[in-house]
C-alpha cells in the first residue's frame, strides 16, 4: 500500500519534531522551510530548530519542576529535539542549555538523513493547498505576512493575534486567603459567575504610593527591533499607565469601589489588585490588568510587595511581545486539527504555547496525530495527568472565557506548568514509607509536585505502550 505524505510547513523546533515523528512511524514526510528563500529579522542561519533566543531549555528536574517532567516525557516517546539537546548539552546548572549551532546541525543532520523526509526549500506564501491532504502548519511567531493573512482569512479576523499582552498567572494555593478575599466588584453575578468571581487584595495608600513608585523604578524590558512598540489602550502595560499619574492605576485596574474586604470590613482599600480564575481547573489566577514589560526578577519582587502574594509562586509572568498565534481553543479540536478543515493541523507556538520544550512537545503530538491518520488509525490522546496532556488541555480548552468583557480574547499562550495538571486524587499520599510527621509549608509544596510528576510519567509510559512506539532518535 502506497501511503501519501504529509506535509509540514516549518522547520522550526515543532516543525522538526513533527517531521521526524511522523517518518519514524513509517509515514513520508515533505518538511517546507522557506528560509534561506525568504529570511526573518530573527533567524540568522539556514539551520532546521534554529535557537533565535536563549539557549536553554530551562530546568531538567523531572521531579519537581513541571519543564522537567515534559523533558522526561519527550524522551520516553524518542524525541528529536530532546536527544539532538542531551548530545549537544553545555553546563548550565540543573538547566538544560545547548551549544545552539551544534543542536541545529544535529537536528538537521538527522533530518536530511532520513529515508522518509523530503525537505523543500520554498516560501508557502498561502493556505496549504487541499491536495496536500494531511498538512502541519508549525510556522512559529515570526509566521510570514503572507500566510498569516490567508490563516487570518480562513480562521476569522480576530483568531489571529500579533502581540502578546501577557499578565503574570499566579498558583491560586500561594495566595493568602487570610488577607485577599473573594467578591465580584458590586457582587455582580455575571454570566457563569457567583459574584464571587475574583479574589481581592487590598492595599492602604501607603502601600500603594509605594508600589507606584516601585513600577516607575523598576527595570523593563525593551522591544526588539523588529518588533516595533505595540501599545493599545486596551493594553497597556501597567507601568506606563503609572508613568501617566499617580491615580492612573487607582482609576483603572487598581479600582477599590464596589468592594469590600470580608475581613476587615469598615475599613475601605485605597486600592485593590484583582485576580481571576484562568483554568477550568481553578488552579490558576491571572492578575487583572496587569500586563507589563518590567524584567521577570523585577516582577517578582514588586508583586510580592502586594498584600495577599507575599509568597506568591507564578506559573507565567507578564510581558508584550511580537508572537503570532491563532485562538486555538475556538479553532482547534483535541488534536490540533482545524474545525473548519479537517486534515490541516497547527502545531508549535503558534498554537498558544510559549517556550522551546512545549513548541517541540506540541510538534511531537501534531506529527504522532496525523501519522495515525495516514495509517488510518485512531490518534491516541495523551492522559489528561501527563505533561503532554496538560499542555495540549491548555491549547485546545483549558482556558476560562471572559464572560465579563464579551469579544475580549481571553486565551494566552502558556509555559507547561503544574497548575495546567488536574489535582492529585483524594487520598494520594505524599510521604514515603520512612518519613515520620507532616509535611508543611514548602516542603508539602515538593512532595505535592513530586506526585504530580510520578503520577505523570507512569501515565505517559503508559500511554505510549499503548501507542505506535517510534525508534530511538540516537
Amino acid at each position: 500500500m502506497t501511503i501519501e505524505p504529509v506535509h509540514v510547513v516549518g522547520g522550526g523546533l515543532a516543525g522538526s519534531e513533527a517531521s521526524w515523528q511522523i517518518a519514524q512511524a513509517g509515514v513520508p514526510v515533505i518538511l517546507h522551510e522557506m528560509r534561506p528563500v525568504r529570511g526573518t529579522d530573527a533567524h540568522k542561519t539556514e539551520g532546521l530548530a534554529e535557537l533565535v533566543c536563549s539557549n536553554s531549555f530551562r530546568s531538567d528536574d523531572a521531579e519537581t519542576n513541571a519543564v522537567g517532567v515534559l523533558h522526561a516525557e519527550m524522551r520516553l516517546a524518542n524525541s528529536l529535539i530532546m536527544a539532538s539537546g542531551d548530545a549537544n548539552q553545555v553546563p548550565a546548572g540543573g538547566a538544560l542549555a545547548v551549544d545552539r549551532d551544534g543542536f541545529s546541525d544535529a537536528v538537521t543532520a538527522k533530518l536530511e538523513a532520513h529515508p522518509l523526509i523530503t525537505i523543500v526549500r520554498e516560501e508557502v506564501s498561502g493556505l496549504p493547498p487541499v491536495e496536500w491532504g494531511k498538512t502541519i502548519i508549525a510556522t512559529g511567531p515570526l509566521t510570514a505576512p503572507s500566510l498569516a493573512e490567508a490563516i487570518a482569512a480562513e480562521t476569522g479576523a480576530d483568531a489571529l493575534a500579533f502581540f502578546d499582552a501577557i499578565a503574570p498567572i499566579v498558583h491560586f494555593d500561594t495566595i493568602d486567603m487570610d488577607v485577599a478575599w473573594f467578591q465580584s466588584r458590586y457582587d455582580k453575578v455575571g454570566p457563569g459567575g457567583t459574584g464571587k468571581d475574583y479574589v481581592n487584595c487590598p492595599m492602604d495608600k501607603a502601600q500603594y504610593d509605594a508600589f507606584i513608585a516601585a513600577l516607575l523604578e523598576g527595570g523593563k524590558t525593551e522591544f526588539k527591533q523588529w518588533e516595533g512598540t505595540p501599545y493599545f489602550d486596551g493594553c497597556l502595560p501597567i507601568e506606563v499607565m503609572a508613568e501617566r499619574g499617580p491615580e492612573t492605576l487607582r482609576h483603572g485596574p487598581m479600582k477599590p469601589m464596589g468592594l469590600t474586604n470580608a475581613h476587615n470590613p469598615s475599613v475601605k482599600a485605597y486600592a485593590v489588585v484583582q485576580l481571576r480564575q484562568d483554568n477550568a481547573l481553578g488552579t490558576l489566577y491571572n492578575m487583572v490588568g496587569f500586563q507589563t514589560k518590567l524584567k521577570h526578577g523585577e516582577q517578582v519582587r514588586i508583586f510580592r510587595t502586594i498584600p495577599g502574594l507575599e509568597n506568591a509562586e507564578f506559573a507565567r509572568l507578564g510581558g508584550l511581545h511580537r508572537n503570532t498565534y491563532i485562538n486555538s481553543p475556538t479553532l482547534l479540536d483535541g488534536t490540533l486539527q482545524l474545525k473548519s478543515r479537517p486534515g490541516l493541523r497547527f502545531a508549535g507556538q503558534i498554537t498558544g504555547c510559549e517556550g522551546y520544550v512545549e513548541s517541540a512537545a506540541i510538534g511531537l503530538l501534531a506529527g504522532r496525530f496525523a501519522a495515525a491518520e495516514r495509517l488510518e488509525q485512531q490518534p491516541a490522546l495523551p492522559p489528561v495527568t501527563t505533561a503532554f496532556g496538560a499542555l495540549l488541555g491548555h491549547i485546545t480548552g483549558g482556558h476560562i472565557s471572559s464572560d465579563d468583557e464579551p469579544g475580549k480574547r481571553s486565551f494566552q499562550p502558556m509555559n507547561v506548568n503544574f497548575g495546567l495538571f488536574p489535582p492529585l486524587e483524594p487520598g494520594t499520599k505524599l510521604r514515603p514509607d520512612d518519613f515520620e510527621g507532616r509535611f508543611r509549608g514548602k516542603d508539602k509544596s515538593i512532595a505535592k509536585k513530586k506526585a504530580l510528576s510520578a503520577r505523570a510519567l507512569a501515565d505517559c509510559r503508559a500511554w505510549l505502550g499503548a501507542s505506535p512506539r517510534a525508534e530511538a532518535a540516537e
